[in-house]
């Protein structure tokens, strides 16, 4: 049978990813609506959670690591008075009982969690176990000892109360982090137990909620070009990264994997830093600058 050709997408798209669909779901959908060869997500959402998910087509998929590296911000609700088996409203109660805590002792609380702390996360969670997913394991019963990680926490903010029991939160954090752990902890830290009842990514690396497109609205594009309006370059996630203009030669050289001689560009504050190389406007590679060489760490293949 004749495989049938797809076409050579490249870009981000970045999707409010709705609740309720996993994120290969969503990039599985955007593959067939571009009918593209080749998309994958950036920073993994539970089918629980909506907000930014970045999906990045063809060569901009290169770029996944380096996004997925950076900081994302999350706002959550946190409901006081039981626990569930996955930390979050669509589990099974396993603690109940515990007392409601006021807004004073929560903020009292919230600085203990600011800068690098130790997480456990939670056994519904994609982390392998032996080879095993431990959300796997944990939905067959069985004892997942999950391992505690170190964690970055920028900031943690008490944004309202919703309700007699629940509370909405903002923070900011590493990759990494898992929230549905970090609203168990503060309630474990306030002697009661809690989960969460809402998720929402609202920045993902680079990428904000300004930057998103919904799926539903995708989905009723009619015109192709229409279609390609809704990506953002693949550069986009490199706009805080200084950007080197090199010659066309230059270009061929650094796409065949060959390191440039500094001698030729004005590179000397950015020794021992990474640069996006452009010919032309084109983003040829990410490059890193050492006093001797301009080598090549991420080519990308755009002519």
């Amino acid at each position: 049978m004749k495989r049938t050709k797809h076409k050579n997408i490249n870009g981000w798209l970045i999707i409010d990813k709705p609740q309720g669909i996993g994120s290969t779901d969503v990039v599985n959908q955007t593959r067939r609506l571009f009918d593209a060869n080749k998309n994958g997500h950036a920073g993994t959402l539970d089918p629980f959670a909506t907000g930014v998910l970045p999906i990045a087509f063809g060569e901009a998929t290169k770029l996944i690591p380096f996004v997925m590296d950076g900081n994302k911000i999350y706002e959550f609700t946190l409901k006081f008075g039981f626990s569930t088996n996955t930390d979050d409203i669509e589990g099974t109660p396993v603690q109940t009982g515990g007392h409601i805590p006021s807004k004073q002792e929560i903020l009292a609380v919230l600085p203990s969690f600011l800068g690098k702390i130790e997480q456990t996360p939670p056994p519904y969670s994609a982390i392998k176990i032996n080879g095993e997913r431990a959300y796997k394991l944990a939905r067959e019963g069985k004892n997942v000892d999950m391992p505690p990680r170190l964690i970055t926490i920028q900031s943690l903010e008490l944004l309202e109360q919703i309700s007699s029991d629940s509370y909405t939160f903002r923070v900011e954090c590493s990759k990494g982090t898992y929230v549905r752990a970090l609203g168990r902890d503060i309630a474990l830290k306030l002697n009661t137990f809690g989960h969460l009842t809402t998720l929402r990514r609202t920045k993902c690396g680079f990428f904000c909620i300004s930057d998103t497109i919904l799926l539903e609205n995708l989905k009723k594009i009619v015109y192709e070009n229409e279609m390609q309006d809704s990506l953002l370059p693949i550069s986009t996630p490199l706009r805080d990264i200084a950007a080197l203009a090199i010659t066309a030669e230059d270009a061929v050289k650094l796409r065949l994997g060959q390191s440039l001689s500094p001698k030729n560009y004005d590179v000397t504050k950015y020794i021992g830093k990474i640069m996006g190389a452009f010919e032309n406007d084109c983003l040829t590679a990410l490059v890193r600058i050492d006093e001797r060489k301009i080598s090549p760490i991420r080519v990308f293949n755009l002519i």
